[in-house]
């Protein structure tokens, strides 16, 4: 165990310190930029460079301790299914703790140093930043190898997933660490620092300079504090060697921390606006947003557990082969969409009757104020998938590999609440994003007559498609790399398969390390350079199109494609539970197909569309007075 441990941990930092280094020297041309363009005292620059750091030491610390946690966890379910669980989940809560900590931090410390709220927008574009690459990069690398060990090894060899005999076996649990972990880690980073940031840019203009300011760092202490006591409350006890009622009880226990933390913040936060603002309009905001969040992750839970009926019908359709199993998974996350867009759209009416463009910015920090609680169930997920791996790999025997599998089963759903969290909070922040645009860009109204406008909404449309077809073509890039040298391997490697040899490990690291930093880069160009030339060409109204056009086709996108691959991931752990033939069943193998697919579904570009759309928003109120200087000339 301490040996397969190990050489994950290696391959996960050794991923993570040639990223970095990749995003530095994006880093560095992004502030001469901002020094130069934006300030001529180059503290936007400087809060940039802030909000890069801390976002990525959140994304190391976290993912330092998962890769030292997953070993512990598979040991511990050799005597303890609720030990097990216990050591998981306080190791995610690390990941969380250190996100909303360092968050709220960086952009206090930003905050108290410049009164100027266009420096505070540079700590969140640094976080922002961060958060895209690792994103990207990440989910490129994790499902470039996990594709490529599930197509060889699952479907042509007839091995079991974390099957050592498998040379991608190293690679795919390193990727679900660097995607999983780190990636998440800096996405929810940025969506927590984003939604603060535009709170205290609208506040300072609804309420005031200190009110504006204090009131969202006030209401992200407290949430940290209720955070800190539901993640106390997560206290696992035993129950017996049954996968489904396994799953039941871990999803009871944690989700009581979530009902802990809740009813706290909710008590709190009044306590706090009424101080503050002396009425509770942006309490109801706020409780809007928490209440939306809320319903979200039980309608991404019913989406996306083995429990429920959409799962079920999908692992039912596989016994008609992968075709229909594909078809189903999309039905299914298409259709998901429709309750989440529903919630964000009366959370977005509730909260501007309550406070106005202010409560929508607080509606945001409400689905993610309790961040830190919400996070360690996230991060909880990779930890259960590499212990199972581990417990795989290490021969444990059956009864513990069925209980890291059950802890594995709930780390999708869990994995799946943090991003459904994400991408609504996204929703939300980025009207406020687009509200504090057209403050800055001095913009009365958009009409849907100006053709820069409608040409705006257009490009923005499409910019959505356009960075899905690149994420997923480098997943594909790097699965076919990954599946040639696992082919290779079986093939020249006498003994590989009868388990006298061992594979190479390092060369599939290596190749989806290469891929995933190859591939990230454009997209993440795109994004930054597509408003600019729009905001150079066209003028501010066009941008504003953008990001109307961006927002629309990025959300849905992103619900339908998380929830559709969660699905398909629990279809194919609820066959191998022994549903449906079980594994090695024609069902099986086309349960893995529709898995395959929905890796860079879930992985990958969806979650990846939550930056996207509050990115593109970001920039355009940063560069936003220089569109409007050149119209002017």
């Amino acid at each position: 165990m301490r040996e397969i441990s190990h050489a994950i941990r290696q391959g996960a930092m050794a991923f993570l310190r040639r990223e970095f280094f990749t995003l530095a020297i994006f880093t560095v041309v992004v502030f001469i930029i901002l020094a130069v363009f934006i300030d001529p005292k180059p503290y936007v620059a400087i809060s940039y460079l802030c909000g890069t750091f801390t976002s990525a030491l959140a994304g190391w610390l976290g993912m330092n301790i998962a890769t030292l946690a997953n070993a512990r966890t598979a040991n511990a379910a050799i005597g303890s299914w609720a030990r097990a669980l216990k050591i998981a989940f306080s190791s995610g809560a690390v990941m969380g703790f250190c996100v909303v900590g360092l968050g709220l931090l960086g952009l206090a410390i930003v905050a108290f140093i410049w009164e100027d709220s266009h420096v505070w927008l540079g700590f969140a574009f640094g976080a922002s930043s961060v958060a895209l690459f690792l994103r990207a990069g990440g989910g490129i690398f994790t499902k470039s190898a996990d594709v490529g060990a599930d197509l060889v090894g699952k479907v042509e060899k007839g091995i079991p997933e974390d099957d050592p005999r498998n040379p991608a076996v190293i690679a795919d649990n390193v990727g679900d660490n660097v995607g999983d972990v780190a990636g998440m880690g800096s996405d929810l980073y940025e969506s927590y620092v984003s939604a603060i940031a535009a709170s205290m840019v609208l506040g300072v203009i609804v309420l005031g300079a200190v009110k504006g300011m204090l009131l969202p760092l006030a209401l992200s202490g407290v949430g940290i504090v209720v955070s800190i006591i539901g993640a106390l409350s997560v206290r696992p006890k035993e129950v017996e060697a049954d996968f489904e009622k396994q799953i039941a009880r871990a999803h009871a226990t944690m989700n009581r921390g979530v009902y802990v933390s809740n009813a706290l913040m909710i008590i709190a936060s009044g306590l706090i606006i009424w101080f503050y603002v002396g009425e509770l309009g942006l309490f109801w905001a706020l409780i809007s947003g928490l209440i939306a969040g809320f319903l979200i992750a039980l309608a991404t839970e019913y989406f996306t557990s083995a429990e429920h009926k959409p799962t079920k019908k999908i692992a039912q359709a596989a016994e008609s082969g992968a075709a229909v199993t594909i078809i189903e998974g999309i039905a299914s996350g298409l259709m998901s969409t429709v309750i989440p867009i529903m919630l964000v759209a009366i959370a977005t009416v509730l909260a501007y009757v309550f406070g106005g463009l202010l409560g929508i910015a607080i509606a945001a920090m409400g689905m993610l104020v309790n961040l830190g609680m919400l996070l360690a169930m996230d991060c909880y997920g990779p930890i259960a998938d590499n212990s199972a791996g581990i417990a795989q790999m290490a021969g444990l025997g059956k009864e513990v590999r069925e209980r890291c599998e059950a802890l594995d089963s709930v780390g999708n759903t869990t994995a799946a609440l943090g991003k459904g969290f994400a991408i609504a909070s996204a929703a939300l922040a980025s009207l406020a994003w687009l509200a504090t645009y057209f403050a800055v860009a001095k913009i009365e109204v958009a009409s849907l007559t100006n053709v820069a406008v409608i040409t705006g909404v257009l490009i923005g449309g499409m910019l959505t498609f356009v960075f899905c077809a690149l994420a997923m073509r480098g997943v594909g890039s790097g699965a076919f790399a990954i599946v040639n040298e696992v082919r290779r391997q079986f093939r020249e490697i006498k003994g590989l398969m009868e388990g006298t040899a061992k594979p190479d490990y390092v060369a599939c690291v290596d190749i989806a390390t290469k891929r995933a930093l190859k591939s990230m880069m454009l997209p993440g160009i795109l994004v930054l350079a597509v408003p600019l030339i729009l905001g150079f060409t066209l003028g501010p109204e066009a941008v504003a199109g953008l990001l109307v056009g961006s927002l629309l086709t990025g959300f849905l996108m992103a619900v339908m494609m998380a929830n559709a691959g969660g699905a398909w991931d629990n279809a194919k752990k609820f066959i191998e539970a022994g549903n449906y033939g079980g594994k090695g069943s024609e069902a099986h193998k086309a349960a893995v197909i529709g898995d395959t697919v929905g890796d860079p579904f879930k992985d990958t570009a969806g979650p990846s569309l939550n930056i996207l759309i509050k990115l593109v928003g970001k920039v355009a109120v940063i560069f936003g007075p220089l569109f409007v200087m050149m119209v002017d000339l």
